[in-house]
């Protein structure tokens, strides 16, 4: 068991830092001030950069790499912004790995090559008013009908919603109760009857946009079926690799964050010397670099233990509550050390802040990731229904 990056991965690390300290700090600071996502023309630099689709294959235009490259470049990004970090996520972790692995050929040729030259966006489309947590509660329908699939309904929370070109709609395919119903397509933005709401205010994840979505008899093509009803494990387990990628966001919060005050520890003085110098500061800076540590280690565990295929839920499960949570005491630690500069919208550490508690909300929160380990734990389900 080695724990020591390779000399491609540690070149691929420093390709990805070097570009993003040296190109997106700007970018990112104007993302967060007007709460707008990065500009097509940047996700399309980034997939000339080789940034898109990492770990995709290269039949579908990836790089053909594993997960764990995938990540260690997402840190490298996240560090910045999440906003700025968020295409890379999209392409090698989120939705459109469901696509490539699940969808048919047509639809995987279709749309993952154009995700990794930057040229679609893809989202997914989870969450109802009453489905979050609860997801197989979830009432979207797709009805398939002759050789299209009629889709109605209303979901919530989407990030990248009014944004994506197109969508992996996670929806009832048949009267199956829970889960045994539930299938996902996927519907282009400019789909007839597909329609969005107002754009999210939220505390953090400025620069991700988040809306409703609402669907009035949306057509799809049948090839345009992600996994048919009955596959929503499938979903889950593509889902656990999600997982990863949002530890690895949450991580680059806590990373970031880490990074930033050491240097400030530093340079900040009173009462005549460095503030590093004193013994509160040194003991609070080990305990973060000690959770930093660890939150990275458990998600290239989840990542290493996979090789190339999809981490196990308990593996993910495990690195995505334990990141959410250290996130959140990182960078609430990091505020406390830079005091009012901290708290000051002057500087990044305030956003880190708000957006580690986001990462711990989205794509299943804490509280549902330890429910996720205890089943795993003792091999079975809990209902909590009863």
């Amino acid at each position: 068991m080695d724990f020591r990056m390779t000399d491609d991965q540690k070149q691929l690390q420093e390709a990805a830092r070097a570009f993003a300290r040296a190109e997106l700090p700007d970018i990112a600071r104007e993302l967060e001030e007007k709460n707008i996502p990065p500009s097509h023309d940047l996700i399309k630099r980034y997939a000339e950069l080789g940034f898109l689709g990492i770990n995709v294959p290269e039949e579908f235009g990836g790089l053909g790499l594993g997960n764990l490259e995938a990540l260690i470049v997402l840190e490298e990004f996240a560090k910045i912004s999440s906003a700025v970090a968020f295409p890379i996520f999209e392409s090698c972790v989120g939705p459109v790995r469901a696509i490539e692995r699940f969808g048919s050929e047509a639809l995987a040729k279709r749309v993952v090559p154009a995700v990794c030259r930057g040229e679609v966006v893809v989202a997914v489309s989870m969450s109802e008013p009453e489905a979050g947590s609860a997801l197989t509660d979830l009432k979207t329908r797709a009805v398939v009908k002759g050789d299209k699939v009629v889709v109605n309904g209303t979901k919530r929370w989407c990030s990248g919603g009014g944004h994506a070109d197109g969508y992996v709609v996670y929806c009832r395919m048949s009267d199956d109760p829970g889960a045994k119903g539930i299938g996902a397509v996927y519907v282009e933005a400019d789909a007839k009857g597909l329609s969005f709401g107002a754009q999210e205010q939220l505390m953090g994840f400025r620069g991700v946009p988040s809306s409703d979505l609402y669907f009035d008899d949306v057509e799809v093509p049948v090839e345009n079926i992600v996994v048919p009803a009955g596959g929503f494990k499938k979903l889950m387990e593509a889902f656990d690799l999600e997982r990863c990628g949002n530890a690895t966001m949450a991580l680059g919060q806590a990373s970031g964050a880490l990074e930033d005050v050491v240097e400030y520890v530093q340079e900040r003085k009173q009462f005549g010397k460095p503030i590093v110098e004193f013994q509160a500061v040194q003991l609070r800076l080990a305990e973060m670099q000690m959770r930093v540590d660890a939150a990275r280690l458990l998600i290239h565990r989840a990542a290493a233990n996979a090789e190339s295929g999809l981490p196990s839920i308990l593996d993910s499960s495990v690195a995505k509550c334990f990141a959410n949570e250290i996130a959140r005491e990182v960078t609430g630690n990091a505020v406390q050390l830079m005091g009012a500069y901290g708290y000051s919208k002057e500087y990044n550490m305030e956003r880190r802040l708000r957006d580690a508690w986001g990462w711990g909300i989205a794509g299943g929160a804490i509280d549902i990731q330890k429910v996720n380990i205890a089943s795993a734990m003792v091999g079975r389900r809990f209902d909590q229904r009863k």
